[in-house]
């Protein structure tokens, strides 16, 4: 069986469990025992690693080519990239460092830091995720999902870094309608089961984290 070592509310892990998971490949999410070392570590059938969230993709990209993460428009592609570099640079430190990070300790998220959560760090945190969502709201109202027509793998990123805010219920989805459908979709896609499902012993998530409509 394939595995994926991971920690459970780090958005690489989650995104690497959603790319794995949108190649319709069965696999054994196994969470880290020392959140110290780097994630996610992904182990194929053959024994081969990808270590970290760049490796993983590329290695699912080019051995299962089948159901491909990026669009085959050139336009589209750059878009789904650019939406890819977003949540992976500037949300994830902007939002999801000063939330998710601030809330859930370092075994889950890998964080070089485990303290009481810092209320001013929160705040700030939720005010840039205002600015997000209103983005994400154009984005999809005007194609539908963030880079096309399609999901892609600009959309599995910025809905890795959401459901682990979501998991916290730290998300206005009533606010941001068009973000909130989208949001509905991605959940639905068989590939999020694995998140939905998870379960951070002592924080238990919000009652609509695993619902697929709010």
């Amino acid at each position: 069986m394939r595995r994926l070592i991971h920690l459970m509310l780090s958005p690489s892990c989650r995104l690497a469990r959603l790319v794995v998971g949108e190649k319709r490949l069965a696999f054994d999410p196994v969470l880290a025992e020392d959140a110290r070392n780097p994630m996610p570590v992904f182990i194929d059938m053959d024994g081969t690693r990808a270590e970290g969230v760049w490796a993983i993709v590329d290695h699912m990209e080019a051995n299962y080519p089948d159901h491909p993460l990026a669009p085959e428009d050139a336009a589209a592609r750059r878009e789904s990239l650019r939406w890819l570099d977003w949540a992976m640079g500037p949300f994830h430190e902007q939002v999801t460092q000063r939330v998710v990070y601030e809330k859930a300790g370092q075994r889950f998220t890998g964080a070089a830091f485990s303290r009481t959560p810092d209320m001013n760090t929160i705040r700030a945190g939720r005010e840039e995720l205002k600015l997000a969502l209103s983005s994400i709201n154009r984005a999809v109202e005007s194609n539908g999902y963030l880079a096309g027509r399609n999901c892609s793998l600009g959309d599995l990123a910025v809905a890795a870094h959401l459901s682990a805010l979501d998991y916290f219920g730290e998300v206005p989805w009533g606010d941001y309608a068009s973000a909130g459908e989208w949001y509905v979709r991605m959940k639905s896609r068989p590939a999020f089961r694995s998140l939905l499902g998870d379960r951070v012993p002592g924080q238990p998530p919000v009652a609509h984290y695993a619902e697929l409509d709010f």
